[in-house]
């Protein structure tokens, strides 16, 4: 029963980065439109530019994850060496491998999923209306 609610609780999360990271990167887009216009001005493909931004959002996903499982690692190493003397019960500290990986590749694919519909969009820029674009 406790673990079916950290996993769900593990669901709410990445959906809630997924969204993060689709609205980053679609404000970063916006705010690059004339770098972009550019790129495509001088040669650079709707493909490539549309794989430039799907590996950028699979980058911020990366560090993302890598980030927060060094930081639950060790947050949970801390919560377990703050419990030894507190109770009666003994906690042992153990990160295993699995779930781990599992974790880290949702991020990464989850990351690589934000950024489908940006990159569709920034593909999609009018080269000469992007620019223009101050």
């Amino acid at each position: 029963m406790m673990l079916t609610l950290v996993y769900a609780l593990l669901a709410l999360a990445v959906l809630i980065a997924l969204l993060g990271i689709a609205n980053t990167l679609t404000l970063a887009l916006h705010e690059r439109t004339r770098e972009l216009g550019l790129l495509r001005a001088v040669g650079q493909t709707r493909a490539q530019l549309r794989a430039m931004v799907r590996w950028e959002s699979v980058l911020v996903a990366a560090f993302g994850t890598a980030g927060g499982l060094a930081l639950g690692g060790f947050l949970g190493w801390v919560l377990v060496k703050a419990s030894d003397g507190a109770s009666d019960t003994a906690f042992a500290f153990a990160l295993p491998p699995l779930p781990l990986t599992v974790v880290a590749l949702v991020g990464v694919v989850a990351g690589a999923l934000a950024g489908l519909r940006p990159a569709r969009r920034a593909a999609r820029l009018d080269v000469l209306r992007a620019i223009a674009t101050e």
